[in-house]
């Protein structure tokens, strides 16, 4: 499968977003502009983006400072997303903890070759994944935290520290960050044929290497958002990382 450039490609991605405003007004959702303004920075990214990484993938160099650049924006995206700007090292390092251990094994046991091609498109994926489990952490226990005041007081009253209340209210949560990847790592081939399944077959891979790289890829991606999702909880209990606003509600 591949898609032709051209009007019908135009005409698709046109109704594509009118669809999405459409379904967004008749369900009352408030998202029309966003799905607009999504659509077009889509397009106009990739667009740019493609350029780039034309030159990015030309030489080890440009391809590990064009790396460095997506995963800033990832952590600048997730903490926006998350409402904690001020807190950003440490949803850096929460990342980091997550994406870099997964890199390093996968190049360093062979798996995968240490090409600006591979390294691009692998790390592309991991850095992703990383800032998805990160923003699902974030949002779901602030949320469960701002909801929870009285038990975090609870809990400080009967002799617990900040940390072990913070701990106590999200800690029934915080696994929930990690549905969306291991329900898609459960049900690959079976339900979707994720990107990198695709992206080796339209490379002219066969399809035992296609599944091969895909499982890699969902393995990798799971252990790093545990780890990731791990280290962000363990930030939020000694208050490291929380929304200023939050932070000053948890006082000990």
């Amino acid at each position: 499968m591949s898609v032709e450039l051209g009007w019908g490609l135009a005409v698709a991605l046109v109704t594509l977003t009118l669809l999405g405003v459409s379904a967004s007004f008749i369900g009352r959702l408030g998202v029309g502009r966003e799905v607009v303004v999504a659509a077009v920075r889509a397009a106009a990214q990739l667009a740019v983006v493609s350029l780039i990484i034309t030159a990015a993938i030309a030489q080890l160099w440009s391809t590990l400072a064009f790396v460095a650049l997506m995963f800033t924006v990832a952590v600048v995206t997730t903490i926006r997303r998350v409402g904690a700007v001020e807190a950003w090292p440490w949803s850096a390092l929460a990342m980091a903890c997550g994406a870099l251990p997964v890199l390093l094994i996968i190049f360093g046991t062979g798996a995968a070759p240490f090409t600006p091609v591979a390294v691009l498109s692998l790390a592309g994926i991991v850095i992703g994944n990383m800032m998805t489990g990160h923003t699902l952490a974030g949002r779901r226990c602030f949320a469960e935290l701002t909801n929870n005041i009285p038990s975090y007081e609870a809990g400080l009253s009967l002799g617990l520290t900040r940390g072990q209340s913070i701990g106590e209210v999200i800690e029934r949560v915080a696994a929930e960050a990690m549905v969306p990847i291991l329900d898609q790592t459960r049900t690959v081939g079976l339900v979707t044929l994720p990107g990198a399944f695709i992206g080796v077959l339209l490379g002219g891979g066969s399809p035992l290497q296609a599944g091969a790289t895909q499982v890699l890829v969902l393995v990798g991606v799971t252990a790093g958002q545990a780890v990731t999702v791990a280290v962000a909880t363990a930030f939020m209990r000694r208050a490291h990382l929380l929304p200023v606003t939050l932070a000053a509600k948890l006082r000990p």
